[in-house]
């Protein structure tokens, strides 16, 4: 007997047959011996919808009020999929976060678990229960309803699935496993059987929508079993875990691109020790997150810098720049979005020389110019125009031996929450 959480996201129980469906599978599983813990998020567009009727109301609401009314999609969710399982002949009991003891630290809108105390849910598995448990929330030490922001649910299922020692935690989507590149862009981009945490991660922090970065770090942290897998067919998924097995020449494993980039370049900065650390750090004060940063030269004592942040924080960072300046002079501060950053990973670039030397080529070759680049152990990123990115894409795909003749693309846009 296993113990498995499978978590569903909003599109996968969207409508009244698909609930259905899932309420079937969650009730197969069952059956082959198993004990389940579901994670479900809200249906559909419900979140969206909440958040319009909010806006209706109160165009700049009370985050703490956001998350009270937020939280209530996926409280719908639960108790229909409950009743579904109980029409279907089967006993299950549906839980708020704050009932399956989650909790968070005292911040809204994107709050961080700190705490899980399954004993309700264990308690209810013995008497031979199906659990579902509400994603993306949960609750303070001091009875304040949170939520987790943006992949919340993924985060939730990862998390549950530590806390009660779960031998996998099985992520149902749009798409049937993780693929060397988005199919909607490259046709014969191949789904990966396998991929570490560490590739997963540095894939969902630079623009792969399949999982979220916060769930992946949970993964790895536990060392949870993680498998992204379809939640209309019955397609084996993509198992993400510490050590995947490395494919026979194949150093690069995926490419990622992310259009949420917008590049300020600082100019006429006084080359002294310690200015970058007073800009950065008035930036980090600020909640702001710095992505690559390039320093292009000093002349005459002076020198420029250019850095990257999302195009939501674009006019925050430069404003942190306007407040600093009398601290910190500078001849001017510019900004430039109509960016993308395309970024390889792969866990066998350690060992392969030329790995970045085959980006630039593939890139020039499409008739592109390179921004900025950043690289670590397993990854190139490249700053470019946003423009050819889908063509640059390509480009790399065919340049790293990642294209297939016989993949088969199942689903539709992927299912973040």
């Amino acid at each position: 007997m296993s113990l498995i959480v499978m978590k569903f996201g909003g599109s996968s129980v969207g409508t009244a047959e698909r609930m259905n469906r899932v309420a079937q599978r969650i009730i197969d599983k069952k059956l082959q011996g198993d004990r389940v813990v579901v994670v479900v998020s809200a249906m559909g567009d419900t979140t969206d919808d909440l958040i319009e009727k909010a806006n209706e109301i109160n165009d700049n609401p009370p985050s703490r009020e956001m998350d009270m009314l937020l939280t209530t999609g996926e409280q719908i969710s639960v108790a229909l999929l409950s009743m579904a399982i109980h029409k279907l002949g089967h006993e299950a009991r549906s839980y708020t976060g704050w009932q399956a003891g989650i909790v968070t630290e005292e911040v809204h809108a994107k709050a961080r678990i700190s705490d899980i105390s399954p004993d309700r849910i264990f308690a209810s598995l013995d008497q031979g229960n199906i659990v579902i448990v509400a994603g993306f929330q949960g609750m303070t030490e001091g009875g304040e309803i949170t939520t987790l922001g943006r992949g919340g649910s993924d985060t939730t299922a990862v998390a549950m699935a530590a806390a009660i020692k779960a031998d996998v935690c099985e992520i149902y989507t749009d798409v049937d496993g993780i693929y060397s590149t988005d199919p909607r862009v490259v046709k014969c981009a191949r789904k990966l059987n396998e991929i570490s945490y560490d590739e997963m991660l540095e894939l969902a922090h630079l623009g792969a929508a399949v999982l979220h970065p916060r769930a992946v770090e949970y993964a790895k942290h536990y060392n949870v079993n993680l498998v992204v897998r379809s939640s209309f067919t019955n397609n084996e998924g993509t198992l993400v875990r510490e050590a995947a097995e490395m494919e026979q020449g194949v150093v690069v494993r995926g490419i990622a691109s992310d259009k949420n980039v917008a590049r300020i370049s600082v100019l006429g900065v006084e080359d002294q020790p310690g200015v970058l650390a007073k800009i950065f750090g008035a930036q980090a004060d600020n909640g702001i997150d710095v992505d690559i940063i390039v320093q292009s030269g000093v002349q005459g004592g002076k020198a420029d810098f250019s850095f990257t942040v999302s195009l939501a924080d674009r006019q925050r960072a430069l404003d942190v720049l306007a407040g600093i300046k009398a601290e910190v002079p500078y001849r001017e501060a510019t900004y430039e979005e109509g960016l993308v950053k395309v970024s390889i990973v792969g866990a066998g670039m350690v060992s392969n020389p030329g790995v970045a030397a085959k980006m630039f080529e593939a890139i020039s070759g499409v008739g592109v110019s390179i921004k900025m680049v950043s690289t670590s152990e397993i990854k190139v990123s490249c700053v470019i125009s946003a423009e050819p990115v889908q063509e640059v894409v390509r480009a790399l795909h065919t340049a790293y031996g990642l294209d297939t003749a016989d993949t088969a693309y199942v689903g539709g846009p992927q299912d973040r929450r």
